[in-house]
């Protein structure tokens, strides 16, 4: 091969689909609806997740169904970048699609006000299943990047995100308190939890955006916030998460980044949720970040 022939990139991994019932194929593949007030969703209330019937891959969560007494599953809100809308063969409607596998879902309805989102997202029980939260097939990263506040809102947005929680991780204290945490003797750091969907993202892509939503450069400091409770760390989880992390570092510091961010065992230490007012604090305060915005790095 000559140097100046371009080397085509692999094609990607075929995606593994379920085997569907000939009234599954009907709704899912070609886009067919199921009678009003038949699925068997419609008025379930379980706690956990709804996953793609074809794919796996998790679309919603159970904390964002309402009933809108419209006789199918209502959702105001989906798992970041899980579902995909496209204008409807009819030309009025907007039909939802699972982003992974592109199975028909329903339709997404907008300015209903049934909640405060303004969202409808109108879905066919017999395109998803229920999975309780105890058997959810998810993976978790542990991130921290000064206030957890910012980090938070930024990393909750990212594809295949699931959950995020607030909390401390990295010191001594058992339950420590926000207090405690900000005196600096308990060396904890604000650290954000990241429940996500291994189908749908992967850890290095979270460690991709955990390096571009916040300056890697600074000590026990980010922004206005200096103490080492505001220290860049990340906590992996297994050897697979340590190699990616160490993988990226040595991508930035070939850019002439001088990185400051740790890495420790997660296994070292529990990670503690923070009181509930931390929790999705922008999101309840209608505000953004003030020291944490996205900087592209890779």
């Amino acid at each position: 091969m000559s140097s100046n022939a371009q080397q085509s990139s692999p094609a990607p991994a075929p995606i593994k689909t379920n085997p569907l019932t000939p009234e599954e194929q009907r709704v899912i593949l070609r886009k067919g609806t199921e009678r009003p007030f038949t699925g068997k969703y419609d008025k379930y209330n379980g706690k956990g997740v709804y996953t793609c019937k074809q794919c796996d891959a998790i679309l919603f969560r159970s904390t964002d169904k309402f009933d809108a007494g419209c006789g199918w599953p209502s959702f105001d809100a989906t798992v970041p970048g899980a579902v995909k809308q496209t204008t409807d063969a009819d030309g009025r409607r907007m039909e939802i699609t699972c982003a992974r596998c592109g199975g028909h879902l329903g339709h997404v309805f907008t300015g209903e006000r049934f909640t405060p989102k303004n969202t409808r997202h109108c879905v066919n029980s017999i395109s998803m299943n229920f999975v309780p939260d105890g058997r959810l097939k998810v993976e978790k990263a542990y991130f921290a990047a000064g206030c957890f506040w910012g980090v938070q809102y930024l990393l909750d947005r990212a594809r295949g995100v699931v959950t995020t929680t607030a909390g401390y991780m990295g010191g001594k204290t058992k339950k420590p308190t926000y207090k405690e945490v900000c005196s600096k003797t308990t060396g904890h750091a604000e650290t954000v939890e990241v429940v996500y969907d291994p189908l749908q993202t992967s850890f290095e892509e979270l460690a991709k955006l955990f390096f571009e939503i916040h300056d890697p450069t600074q000590v026990d400091r980010q922004g206005p916030d200096i103490g080492n409770q505001y220290r860049g760390e990340i906590f992996y989880a297994d050897d697979a998460q340590k190699a990616a992390a160490v993988k990226l570092i040595q991508v930035l510091s070939g850019k002439g980044m001088k990185i400051a961010t740790r890495l420790e065992s997660a296994e070292a230490f529990t990670f503690w949720k923070a009181e509930d007012y931390h929790q999705f604090y922008y999101d309840k305060n209608g505000r953004q970040p003030y020291c944490h915005f996205y900087t592209k790095r890779f």
